[in-house]
């Protein structure tokens, strides 16, 4: 997934701005209805959560069809980052083609930060966009 060393990833984390936002990593797999990661300002993206995004007051930067033409459709945006802003509901919810229980997050706004900034977890990470690859380790 190309990106920084794993010591300047650390040295961009620890110097990144902080804020009442978190840090989202787009994370698209084929038919799943996660959004992706988010993690706290200065935290590792080992301890971010997996998410399925509650819409109700904004819609994600993705949600476009995803049957039709080709660009840009949904997942388009897979391994963006973004700050993200809003907060978890407490709830969890169930993502069938995943088979996971996972917190929901109500998006409040977004700005996009960088289109692909390389690697989440380590820089051996490998994506699959037909199943699930990309772990906190």
């Amino acid at each position: 997934m190309g990106g920084p060393t794993a010591t300047e990833r650390a040295d961009q984390i620890s110097t990144e701005p902080r804020g009442d936002f978190y840090y989202g990593r787009r994370y698209y797999v084929h038919k799943t209805r996660f959004w992706g990661y988010l993690r706290e300002p200065g935290k590792s993206a080992r301890q971010s959560q997996l998410v399925v995004m509650k819409e109700s007051r904004k819609l994600c930067p993705d949600r476009l069809p995803e049957n039709g033409p080709s660009e840009p459709s949904y997942g388009f945006d897979h391994n963006s980052e973004y700050r993200i802003w809003g907060q978890f509901t407490g709830r969890r919810v169930y993502d069938v083609n995943s088979n996971q229980f996972l917190p929901e997050f109500e998006l409040h706004d977004y700005q996009l930060i960088k289109r692909q900034p390389g690697w989440l977890f380590s820089p051996r990470d490998r994506y699959d966009p037909k199943r699930i690859t990309l772990l906190p380790r």
